[in-house]
């Protein structure tokens, strides 16, 4: 893809700790295995865009974090492992996108801190 077509498609950042925490299904057992089903779920919506609320095609970047690491990434769904905090490297890829972002979580200091930088919050149910 060229650095053109890049630009005008929209950036799907999402908060896989944040996400997969959001439901109560026994994540906490196996954070590799959820991570790798959210990515996995992420897979359609790289095409055909979030339904009622964003039109793909989608780049989507799943940020993993601690033991959710692990996780490969798709031609799809880019899984990008923070080496730290998740929210400091969910932060990082907004601010060096040059376009158009969206940000899937829950967390409201990172609502904030994205939503300083121009990116778009939706929640988890959004996309899982």
């Amino acid at each position: 893809m060229t650095e053109a077509e890049e630009a005008g498609r929209t950036l799907l950042v999402v908060d896989a700790a944040n996400v997969v925490g959001s439901r109560p299904d026994g994540w906490w057992r196996d954070r590799a295995g959820a991570a790798l089903r959210l990515r996995d779920s992420l897979v359609p919506y790289a095409t055909d865009g979030l339904p009622a609320e964003l039109s793909g095609p989608l780049d989507i970047v799943l940020v993993v974090e601690g033991k959710a690491r692990g996780v490969p990434s798709l031609p799809e769904v880019q899984v990008d492992e923070a080496p730290g905090s998740g929210d400091d490297r969910i932060v990082e890829l907004v601010a060096a996108a040059g376009r158009a972002a969206v940000v899937v979580t829950a967390d409201r200091e990172l609502r904030r801190r994205v939503g300083a930088l121009g990116a778009r919050c939706v929640g988890p149910r959004t996309v899982y």
